[in-house]
Formats: C-alpha cells, structure tokens, sequence
C-alpha cells in the first residue's frame, strides 16, 4: 500500500504533496524537521490521504496533484479560511 498525501501549513499558507508507505511516520519526519524541503514551514497538518495499491499508481497521483490544476482542486475543496 502506498499513501499520496498532502500537507499544510496555515502559518506559511505552503501546500506539500508527498508519496509514502508508512503515513503516521512521515507526518512526524516533516513535523520533527527530518525533511530539508519542509523543515522552514512547520508545522505541518494533514489536509488529503489517498490510499493506493501501486507505486506506479501513488506515484501518477502525486504527479497529478502537484500540477497547478492539481493544487487549485487542493485550495478549492481541502482547505478552509479561518
């Protein structure tokens, strides 16, 4: 099983689309600073997982989501202004 997964952070307004297998694990990693690509914008919550059974087809989704019409459907549909 593979997770797409995407990341926000309200303090930054910054968006992270990220593929995994262990999901809980690497909430953590970006939240702890273990990832260079977001350790300037934490903290990190999770905004979207999606479940996968390939590689092949998690990798396709990231793909996807990290297009600009990819992070519009992100902003429009996942994260709220509070």
């Amino acid at each position: 099983m593979y997770f797409v997964y995407v990341l926000y952070s309200r303090v930054f307004d910054r968006i992270y689309i990220g593929m995994t297998q262990n999901i809980s694990n690497r909430l953590q990693e970006h939240n702890t600073g273990q990832n260079t690509s977001t350790k300037a914008f934490v903290p990190w919550e999770m905004v979207y997982i999606e479940n996968l059974e390939t590689r092949i087809l998690a990798r396709a989704k990231e793909i996807k989501l990290k297009s600009s019409s990819g992070r519009r459907f992100i902003r429009k549909n996942y994260l709220t202004i509070t």
